[in-house]
């Protein structure tokens, strides 16, 4: 009895564990013959944010002198710019879109061009600089390393996985104001707000899901959406800090 007490002690905390981490899974291209479209718009609600201050320490001649920037980009009725936009945890759908060249990062004027973009999991990321100092481009998914590059040199150019799926931070670990993002998606259904705030994602199997909406300044916010076959489904993401 003791023994059996003592391996149910052992086992019990396996058991939790398992039951609470989620588990994973792999999206499977199907034929999407019904599907229907979200279309949506995503505004920002109050006042917006005082503009970021950029504070230059080095390498002035290339990356600029103090200049101030704005958190978030908002049009005249008060479209979100560069939100990202994606369903979650859609099992099987539409095939991913075959992209003609590798995803690319480039650090240019002490900059991250593109500041935010969506990537596919499992893709690789091609990390450049055009500038003529060193870079040190390092990528953060939450804390754990997901990259980490040097680049001394103008033109140079390399090639790193992004194995899983999530929002990931980019740093220069050699000029501490520079920073990115990047969402490697774990599907098809994704978008980023065009100028105007609006965005469309199309091919939907019909179904109930989660609408994500992120921006860097904002933070993440959850909507359901119901998708019926071949019919346009429209929403209004309001997001305040």
């Amino acid at each position: 009895m003791r023994c059996f007490k003592m391996l149910l002690c052992c086992v019990a905390p396996v058991v939790v564990l398992t039951v609470l981490t989620p588990l994973a899974y792999s999206y499977q291209e199907v034929t999407v013959g019904d599907g229907g479209t979200i279309k949506g718009k995503v505004v920002f609600q109050g006042s917006p944010p005082p503009m970021k201050t950029i504070i230059p320490t080095k390498d002035q001649e290339v990356c600029g002198g103090i200049r101030e920037e704005p958190q978030i980009i908002l049009n005249e009725d008060r479209g979100l710019q560069d939100a990202v936009v994606f369903l979650k945890e859609v099992e099987s759908g539409k095939a991913w879109e075959q992209s003609a060249k590798t995803p690319e990062l480039t650090n240019r004027k002490c900059n991250f061009v593109p500041h935010v973009q969506v990537v596919p999991a499992g893709s690789d990321l091609e990390i450049i600089s055009a500038d003529p100092v060193l870079h040190a481009t390092h990528g953060f998914l939450g804390k754990r390393t997901v990259f980490s590059v040097t680049l001394p040199n103008q033109g140079d150019r390399v090639k790193r996985p992004l194995k899983k799926s999530g929002i990931v931070r980019v740093e220069c670990d050699a000029h501490g104001w520079m920073l990115g993002w990047i969402y490697a998606a774990d599907n098809p259904y994704y978008a980023l707000t065009a100028k105007d705030g609006t965005f469309v994602i199309t091919d939907v199997p019909p179904g109930t899901y989660t609408l994500v909406v992120w921006q860097e300044y904002t933070g993440l916010t959850e909507t359901p959406v119901v998708v019926k076959a071949k019919e346009v489904v429209s929403v209004q993401i309001e997001l305040k800090k």
